[in-house]
């Protein structure tokens, strides 16, 4: 029996990365950079996007999880990789991520704002430098990367800049206050840049890809103040189904990408019935945010968790609930679908609302004239 050379199968590998370059696929050459390429979301995007064949820049703080991403990603897919640690909350750093990509790996075609921060803590416990922190890098790190990812396709008039969000850029949950505040900072500046480009008939697009819960190594490395673990609000995807709504908006730019009917429900619902939601989310939002589980006094979690330094470890884009998580392919709505949707939506609770006025009109009237 013959067996075959690492070399062997690397071509092997690559034939079969080829065969998968059909018309609709990018060139061959194209460069995408990712920002939180180290783990979680950012990681599985990273792998999506080397498995259609681009070469990579990947960004994150911690070098060696960084070169780990990058080795593995060039030798499963014979595809060019480019590590380049980075804190995303400094704009100067992010300017020479950009400029590094471009002279080692070519015009960036596609750039992909991931990297995020997070503290588990209601607003009355949390430090203000915690705040700032978490602000720098889940808002300014996406600000930053458009900014370097701009300067550089609008002189060619092409590429593409996806913005990742959430369903808590629409509603806010108790405990997260900082990374909430961040991401509808997020959702009102690409809003602005759309405009812009619009305005200037660019071809440059940039899109937001509005995630439901991922099951990511957030919920084990975040600051938390809680005293229990962090876990994501169920229903949890894996986050190679995050990563496929992402490379698709990245393919196919929108105005928006509403990913998973979690995420349109609380969208919608937010609409429809804010003050109901808050006092739900006052009632359920703790306890769906935390386990049962306390927090061990060295958990990567306890304060100040992963917010000024990286954590050190093998960490991929999985966190801790494979168990629940789910890898079918979440529900998603853009453009006209999202305006039919809550149009049907707001019809719907307008059509409740003139149901439940009419029928209790009779027992009002009756009311009125016992008095």
């Amino acid at each position: 029996m013959s067996t075959r050379t690492e070399a062997e199968m690397a071509d092997e590998q690559r034939e079969r990365v080829d065969s998968r370059h059909t018309a609709g696929s990018p060139r061959r050459d194209a460069v995408a950079v990712i920002t939180g390429a180290g783990a979680g979301v950012g990681r599985a995007v990273a792998e999506e996007f080397a498995r259609h064949g681009y070469a990579l820049a990947l960004v994150s703080r911690d070098p060696d999880r960084l070169a780990d991403a990058a080795a593995q990603l060039h030798d499963a897919y014979g595809i060019r990789t480019l590590a380049i640690p980075t804190d995303v909350a400094d704009a100067d750093a992010v300017e020479a991520a950009a400029a590094r990509a471009e002279r080692e790996l070519g015009p960036i075609d596609v750039w992909v704002n991931v990297a995020m921060a997070t503290v588990f803590a209601p607003v009355a416990s949390l430090a203000p430098r915690e705040i700032e922190r978490a602000t720098q890098v889940t808002y300014l790190g996406q600000v930053y990367g458009a900014m370097a990812a701009l300067s550089r396709m609008r002189a060619r008039n092409r590429g593409t800049i996806v913005n990742v969000g959430s369903a808590l850029a629409y509603r806010a949950v108790p405990l997260q206050a900082a990374y909430c505040g961040a991401k509808f900072a997020i959702r009102g500046f690409t809003a602005s840049l759309r405009a812009e480009l619009l305005h200037e008939r660019s071809k440059v697009k940039v899109t937001m890809v509005d995630l439901p819960a991922v099951n990511t190594p957030q919920f084990d490395w975040s600051a938390n103040h809680m005293g229990r673990r962090a876990r994501p609000v169920a229903p949890v995807w894996q986050p190679e189904a995050a990563a496929r709504a992402i490379w698709h908006a990245a393919r196919h730019p929108r105005r928006q990408y509403w990913v998973g009917w979690p995420t349109i429900r609380a969208i919608v619902a937010n609409h429809l019935a804010p003050g109901p939601l808050d006092r739900y989310l006052a009632h359920s939002g703790y306890r769906a945010q935390l386990t049962d589980e306390a927090l061990p006094a060295d958990a990567p979690a306890q304060p100040p968790g992963n917010l000024f330094e990286p954590v050190p470890g093998r960490y991929g884009a999985h966190g801790r609930f494979d168990g629940e998580a789910r890898r079918d392919e979440p529900r998603t709505v853009t453009d006209a679908s999202v305006a039919i949707s809550c149009a049907l939506a707001i019809a719907g609770g307008l059509a409740w609302l003139g149901w439940h006025v009419w029928h209790t009109r009779d027992a009002r009237i009756a009311a009125r004239a016992s008095r």
